[in-house]
């Protein structure tokens, strides 16, 4: 079953974005106290109670602005309710339902799609106070708090009824790899020199591919399911309806994935894009190889042009494999796949808990963490609490007073220590319960009698 995608939708200054950050447990999306904010559409993923699905945040409904950028985030909108299972139909408790709510509404009804209607910023309010928004014609309004989190929970045990746990680990032995990038950077090409025939259907005409394929090969005694993906290009130039599907279907891809190849074109520029998915991917915990593809037609300057960029635009891959690669030709398609091999076989590793424990204490004896108002940070045991991507629970006091660079260390001493290629190591800190809080000291008789000769002198 594929992961489940929910778009929030509405007028705006309703809290969209806040109910997006508070699904995903993340501030990826802008949040500011006036209207019109988000333009574009937002991509992110959210896991609860073992499920993991797909959030979409999008602009402002205003059917009765004239702005032409308010028309453009309407546009984007209506693109991204399209290609959603379900609409979270968003209005503001407490101003009660406006016209434009109930624009949307009738807009919404025509499609055909399953709404929920949230009524938001409904902090200590009850289902009986949001009762005006029945004349929507939508349903029950689920009174909820983006802000503070009311009504979120049951909200979400509601829209992922029936959709199966995410499991923790595939060991089935299959490797699962999605390619992705944007259109014309070789994608299709690549799966079919690694398949040595013509499977999916490449040409040198952005778009080609329209859904995510998955294709089963054998290659050096694995076996792998490759998925090739349509090509993520700007939103701004997603115009085609059909090719409104391509962002959803390769989030999908990389969710199924344990291994991600991101590709991009040699003789185009790296740009924003390229960066945001890729980050997409590390956001994700899957393992990932990048491959720059078409590296065959360029001259020698152009080829140190582009080492400088990728090293310039993506510095937050560094611990990514990197390829030069021709899919057309087959030129380093072998060292790509033992790296593939090598990042599948790193997410999906045991690390055993002596050994964790020997590299925690070397990296402490060796960098000490800062002091804490006088008080040492101790970092005092560690072990595995995950796989795909591997992540690592490390216990101590005052951990959550640990530096970002402190953590990146001890992220980096790991990588290296268990030769974790292509993995964005997870780490995970706990700081246990101080065994003697809340407890008193009883002082003894003769404590007592001296606290009392002691006080008595203090008074004279």
């Amino acid at each position: 079953m594929s992961t489940p995608v929910f778009v929030l939708v509405g007028r705006p200054n309703v809290g969209k974005s806040t109910l997006f950050n508070r699904f995903t447990g993340t501030r990826d999306a802008l949040v500011a106290d006036f209207p019109g904010l988000t333009r574009d559409r937002q991509y992110g993923t959210g896991q609860f109670e073992g499920k993991r699905f797909i959030v979409v945040d999008t602009g402002g409904l205003s059917p009765e602005s004239a702005d032409p950028l308010a028309a453009l985030a309407e546009q984007q909108a209506k693109l991204a309710i399209d290609e959603a299972d379900r609409v979270l139909f968003i209005v503001d408790a407490q101003s009660g339902p406006l016209p434009s709510d109930r624009d949307i509404a009738d807009y919404l009804r025509k499609l055909g799609k399953p709404v929920r209607l949230l009524a938001n910023k409904a902090e200590g309010m009850g289902k009986a106070t949001v009762a005006d928004f029945f004349a929507l014609g939508l349903g029950e309004p689920l009174p909820v708090s983006a802000e503070h989190g009311d009504g979120v929970p049951p909200l979400l045990r509601e829209l992922l009824a029936g959709v199966e746990p995410t499991p923790a680990e595939d060991m089935d032995g299959v490797i699962r790899v999605a390619v992705v990038g944007r259109p014309n950077a070789g994608k299709s090409t690549l799966v079919n020199r690694l398949l040595g025939e013509e499977r999916v259907l490449s040409s040198d005409q952005p778009g080609t591919t329209r859904d995510a394929i998955s294709v089963r090969f054998d290659w050096e005694g694995h076996q792998f399911e490759l998925i090739d993906t349509a090509g993520i290009r700007r939103r701004a130039r997603v115009s085609e309806v059909i090719e409104k599907f391509s962002i959803v279907k390769a989030l999908q891809a990389i969710e199924r994935a344990h291994v991600v190849i991101a590709m991009v074109d040699a003789r185009e520029e790296i740009g924003m894009q390229d960066a945001r998915l890729m980050g997409l991917i590390a956001h994700h915990g899957r393992a990932m190889v990048l491959a720059v593809n078409k590296w065959d037609s360029l001259p020698g300057d152009q080829r140190r042009s582009v080492r400088d960029v990728v090293d310039f635009r993506l510095p937050f891959l560094d611990f990514v494999p990197l390829h030069f690669i021709s899919a057309l030709h087959g030129s380093g398609l072998r060292e790509l796949m033992e790296d593939v091999v090598a990042a599948y076989e790193a997410t999906t590793r045991e690390l055993p808990t002596p050994e964790l424990n020997r590299v925690l204490e070397q990296a402490v004896e060796r960098h000490a963490p800062h002091a804490v108002l006088g008080r040492r940070i101790k970092l005092r045991y560690a072990h595995q609490s995950g796989r795909n991507p591997p992540s690592i629970m490390i216990h101590g006091n005052q951990t959550d007073k640990l530096k970002d660079a402190y953590k990146s260390y001890l992220a980096n001493v790991f990588r290296e220590a268990f030769k974790l290629k292509g993995v964005p190591l997870r780490l995970e800190f706990k700081t246990g319960d101080n065994p003697f809080k809340g407890r008193k000291n009883e002082l003894t008789g003769r404590q007592v009698k001296k606290r009392k000769r002691l006080m008595a002198r203090v008074k004279r």
